[in-house]
């Protein structure tokens, strides 16, 4: 795994809203267009991709969303040894769907920051620095959505309103940070 120092060092509170890097978390990029696919995942994970636009689905152990028709954030539940960077989900998905043609399956665990932002004023902040309208987002749980947040590409998990998880690349995550603390303080 990648040896770094976190740029998200504390967390922090306000009133109505809380945010804290939550780590190590597996992060895998799943793509693919075929039936025998989605299939093949499936079995291997337990569960089903969301095949439907802006959501996720989710099991006992990993969590997937929907980025795009072809392509699937499947990162897991639990936090993971942070000395090691071989998954065992990793290597069944790439034995089962890389292996035989059916797609791709890329490691994007020390690429991405996930974020855990929690409280009432979640969506007030997010309506702050993004274009996107939040107005329907926040009261679909389990919906999906990748923006801008401060001028900085995110994907934004609505676990509930109340509770979201915030993907951010991690070169840009400690000026998100830094933003979303001077923008909180101000709510």
């Amino acid at each position: 795994m990648l040896n770094y120092n976190n740029p998200i060092k504390e967390t922090k509170e306000y009133s109505g809203f809380k945010i804290e890097e939550i780590k190590p978390i597996m992060k895998l990029i799943l793509r693919g267009k075929k039936r025998e696919f989605l299939s093949s995942v499936g079995k291997s994970l337990n569960m089903l991709l969301p095949t439907e636009s802006n959501t996720s689905t989710t099991s006992e152990e990993y969590t997937a969303l929907w980025l795009s028709p072809d392509e699937w954030m499947l990162y897991s539940n639990d936090k993971i040894n942070e000395n090691d960077n071989n998954y065992e989900i990793e290597n069944s998905l790439t034995s089962n769907i890389v292996k035989t043609n059916l797609g791709a399956v890329t490691d994007v665990t020390d690429q991405f920051v996930l974020l855990k932002l929690s409280g009432d004023k979640i969506y007030e902040l997010f309506s702050t620095g993004s274009p996107f309208n939040f107005n329907d987002f926040q009261n679909k749980n389990g919906s999906v959505t990748q923006t801008l947040l401060a001028k900085i590409d995110v994907i934004i998990h609505n676990i509930d309103k109340k509770n979201v998880n915030l993907f951010v690349r991690r070169s840009f995550s400690e000026h998100l940070f830094s933003w979303i603390n001077d923008s909180a303080s101000r709510l």
